[in-house]
């Protein structure tokens, strides 16, 4: 057995020592190549290197020559540039911006960092083209900035398609434009490149320069020309002025201003801010010329009859008001649009004044008039027909001027006081004249007339729902008061002489007959007062007048229901004392109907009212 295990030693020993000699053997090839290939790679190394080096200046001559190529043709371009800014843009507009954007490629790019006499004669030749775009924007706004006239924005009614146009108390206006479509772009173009080339100021500039005569010289064309010395003029000569402004004012609001905001969008589009800036300045002479002549009005004293005028003017630019604030809405039109809303308060103001006016001039009024009579006062006339006119024609003005503001439970409540106040005025100054008449039955007259054609007149207009709802029944009782007490004051003593003091009883009767213990005598003198008191006061009312022929047969009803029933009783009574006696037309001067009839002429001012015989 161990034998065995020896034998095997000894050939595992043997395997392994062939294994090592094996593994030199290689170890010494292996050595013998590696120095075999340092040494070709000393040989090879040269040539190498030297093949690289030929590349490399291949490749440089290959990117000067792409270089060289580079300048010569930005160098081409600058020439080519030069000749189409000499030329100027006029000839073709797009060529000549496109050399702009062009030169401004060739002035941020690398290929002339490095050379400052290039570099510098680029910027020469941008500030030359830049100097001449902006006054290519000045010719084209000055050549295409056309003043219009009023047929451009007033069309006929029954003509209207275009969606542009607006209807307005029975005219249209069209939307239109001073700068036509066709040259829109162009500026817009032009603006665009100066813009870029940091000339905001002078864009601006420019477009007020050459574009907003045209806007000027339209509002002339239009017939509106404010003038300084209009603020001396009488407010008469005025008048047609007057009227033309507010033309003016509706045609420039809904029209001419449009139209240009819109241009001004289209040429600056883009660059929002700028359009802006470029509308209000073209408008602002336009604007200014226009509230120069609204203030010029209300800085005027306008006397109560000239009134409407001022509310004409207040209630056409209250109704454009909300279209001048969205037409005014940017920052840039923040003053103009500050000024047109004061002078729009300013005309309330001032209108309000003048109503104030107004009522302390009725106050004040002391006008003489004629006291043998008592007609309706001019006073009155004047007063009733200046309120029915507020009330019929400019009910709705007066509630914006008073009530515009008013959100509470009774929005007209403030209008319907100031309108009160103005009646009440009336009366007072009324009732103060009544009392210069001598005659308290005349004074009576007086009121009763006044009143009542205010009255009728109120009635009779939509005046009345300018005051409080129980004025009207509250002043026709005042007119029938004032007919009772005219009654009383001018006919009771009268009828006082057909009542008998009898002597029995102390008393006021008729006489009866001889029965009743009267004298004839007594009854006589009865007659007698009667004849004369009755003739005197016929007489003395022959010229006195009621206007209304209604209260006319009124009063006279009134006066006959009171005279005749108590005449006719005492001539039944009494008249058997002087009937059949010789003077009997002494005594019973004037049967029933001639009272009747001489009753029934009263009142018609300067009529006969002696019976007929």
């Amino acid at each position: 057995m161990n034998d065995v295990f020896g034998m095997d030693a000894r050939v595992l020993r043997e395997s392994l020592r062939k294994s090592q000699a094996n593994c030199d053997q290689m170890v010494a090839i292996y050595g013998s190549l590696d120095r075999r290939l340092s040494a070709l790679d000393s040989t090879i190394r040269p040539a190498v290197v030297h093949t690289d080096a030929i590349g490399k200046v291949s490749r440089n001559i290959d990117l000067a020559l792409k270089s060289a190529d580079v300048f010569l043709r930005h160098f081409t371009r600058i020439r080519e540039a030069e000749v189409i800014i000499q030329k100027g843009p006029h000839e073709d507009l797009q060529a000549y911006l496109t050399t702009i954007d062009q030169l401004r490629s060739l002035d941020t790019s690398k290929t002339f960092r490095d050379d400052p006499h290039v570099t510098s004669h680029i910027r020469i030749l941008l500030s030359e083209a830049v100097l001449k775009l902006e006054e290519e924007f000045k010719r084209l706004l000055s050549a295409h900035s056309q003043p219009l006239d009023h047929h451009s924005f007033v069309e006929d009614p029954n003509s209207v398609e275009d969606k542009n146009m607006e209807a307005d108390d029975g005219k249209v206006y069209r939307v239109t434009f001073l700068i036509s479509k066709r040259t829109s772009p162009m500026l817009h173009d032009l603006a665009l490149q100066m813009v870029q080339s940091g000339m905001h100021k002078e864009c601006v500039q420019a477009y007020r320069e050459n574009h907003a005569p045209a806007l000027e010289l339209t509002l002339r064309n239009l017939g509106f020309e404010y003038k300084e010395e209009i603020e001396r003029w009488p407010l008469e000569s005025l008048e047609a002025i007057i009227g033309t402004w507010l033309y003016t004012m509706r045609i420039a609001v809904k029209s001419l201003f449009i139209g240009e905001k819109q241009v001004c969008r289209k040429i600056f589009y883009g660059i929002d801010s700028l359009a802006e800036l470029c509308f209000a300045t073209a408008i602002e002479n336009s604007v200014q010329l226009l509230l120069s002549f609204g203030y010029t009005m209300v800085k005027r004293e306008w006397p109560p009859e000239k009134l409407f005028i001022l509310l004409d003017m207040y209630k056409a630019i209250h109704e454009l008001q909300s279209e001048v604030e969205e037409l005014l809405a940017e920052e840039a039109c923040r003053e103009m649009r500050d000024r047109a809303s004061n002078m729009i308060l300013q005309f309330a103001r001032t209108a309000r004044i003048s109503i104030d006016e107004f009522k302390k001039n009725i106050n004040e009024d002391a006008n003489n008039f004629n006291i043998l009579d008592a007609p309706v006062h001019p006073l009155t006339s004047y007063v009733i027909n200046y309120f029915g006119l507020l009330g019929s024609e400019y009910c709705s003005t007066l509630h914006l001027l008073f009530d515009e503001n008013d959100s509470g439970r009774q929005p007209n409540r403030h209008l319907v006081t100031v309108m009160m106040m103005i009646l009440n005025t009336l009366v007072s100054n009324l009732e103060r004249k009544s009392k210069k008449f001598n005659e308290p039955a005349l004074s009576h007259l007086f009121l009763m007339n006044n009143i009542n054609h205010v009255v009728n007149k109120l009635r009779r207009s939509s005046a009345e729902d300018l005051i409080d709802s129980d004025w009207v029944p509250r002043h026709r009782k005042i007119v029938q008061q004032n007919a009772n007490q005219y009654l009383r004051v001018a006919w009771m003593p009268i009828l006082q002489t057909l009542k008998i003091q009898t002597g029995s009883e102390g008393g006021s009767a008729a006489g009866s007959g001889s029965g009743s213990g009267i004298s004839r005598s007594a009854i006589r003198e009865r007659f007698r007062a009667f004849n004369s008191q009755f003739e005197e006061l016929i007489q003395r009312q022959s010229h006195w007048t009621v206007p209304d022929p209604e209260l006319r047969e009124n009063l006279r009803l009134l006066v006959a229901e009171a005279v005749l029933p108590a005449y006719g009783n005492f001539i039944k009574r009494n008249g058997f004392f002087v009937e059949g006696s010789r003077n009997q037309e002494r005594f019973l001067k004037f049967r029933p109907e001639d009272v009747q009839q001489m009753i029934d002429n009263l009142f018609q001012g300067g009529v006969s009212l002696q019976p007929n015989t």
